[in-house]
């Protein structure tokens, strides 16, 4: 008889890894620091999963997903809200950190996504400059706000505060720029993007750090990866309003920006968008409408490595 397939599922907290084995039930925790990690992958490789599932908890997962990716060992970092949305459908609705981690060894085992290879350090390094300068603008705006309704007495302070997180955007921008320079791949993918009219340097950089599958998928599955796919709520008789959400919130914030100055500036994005709005479409369902045929241009013309022109951009939507 061949022996059973084994399925992990790691829950991924800032000082604890807690493991769970599908279907032999068997779980332990570690502690989330390299001695916990050896510990972690000596255990795994004993039972040999055929894949491992984490969550994206905002970083405390890449130490053990490139503990277990060196080792050798199939993993996948999958969105919590799929693993959310699949707890529910199975009636488990109770939340400990244990419980979670079965969940995440019977999703593996279950829905067996499929096991992707980690980013390189130079591409992780990108990712978390691109996600310090996102929290940047944040701290800013923030600080600018605050600044309009604060007593004359703060407002110096405040002001002070701003011009420093101005001087940190601006030293994580040359950071980034570097990075960018020294890789000649990411020179010239960025500059392929830069061709489009509306297709500033952050929304290139973004796509570059966090959609690394850009050219490698078809129209529809981009569109979904990014979360501008229409996904439909229909039941019986019943035809809900379509609606987009899920996909990576940082590239699709980012892409939103791109297609607001492409609606001004690029005339394929511009007559689109023009024509939406003519037909009687909300602005909003417009420009969601133009982010979806800006990433699917964009696609093409990595996929093809073809610069920016209109006429191929029209033919490839």
């Amino acid at each position: 008889m061949s022996t059973p397939l084994h399925f992990c599922g790691i829950d991924v907290s800032k000082d604890r890894l807690d493991v769970a084995l599908s279907p032999s039930a068997e779980s332990w925790s570690v502690s989330n620091d390299p001695s916990g990690l050896k510990e972690l992958v000596s255990r795994l490789r004993e039972h040999g999963p055929a894949l491992t599932v984490l969550e994206a908890t905002g970083g405390y997962e890449r130490a053990a997903a490139a503990a277990l990716a060196h080792a050798g060992l199939p993993l996948v970092i999958v969105n919590p809200r799929q693993v959310r949305d699949f707890a529910r459908s199975t009636g488990q609705l109770a939340k400990t950190d244990r419980i979670d981690a079965q969940v995440l060894a019977l999703f593996a085992e279950r829905v067996r996504p499929e096991p992707k290879a980690l980013p390189d350090e130079d591409a992780q390094l990108l990712d978390a400059l691109l996600t310090r300068r996102r929290q940047l603008i944040e701290m800013i705006t923030a600080e600018k706000n605050r600044r309009g309704f604060a007593p004359a007495a703060l407002k110096k302070s405040i002001t002070k505060h701003i011009t420093w997180l101005e001087r940190q955007l601006s030293g994580v921008d040359g950071d980034i720029e570097q990075m960018i320079e020294k890789s000649p791949l990411w020179r010239a993918k960025e500059d392929l993007l830069r061709s489009v009219p509306g297709v500033g340097p952050v929304l290139s950089r973004t796509l570059v750090a966090e959609l690394p599958e850009l050219g490698t998928l078809g129209r529809k599955q981009i569109a979904a990866l990014v979360g501008v796919a229409p996904l439909a709520r229909d039941s019986g008789k019943l035809r809900g309003r379509r609606s987009v959400w899920g996909g990576r919130a940082g590239v699709r914030a980012t892409l939103y920006m791109g297609a607001l100055v492409a609606a001004r500036h690029n005339p394929v994005i511009r007559e689109f968008y023009e024509r939406l709005i003519a037909a009687g479409k909300p602005r909003k369902v417009a420009l969601t409408a133009c982010m979806r045929k800006l990433i699917t241009i964009l696609n093409a013309m990595v996929r093809t490595q073809t610069p920016w022109d209109a006429s191929f951009a029209q033919d490839s939507c």
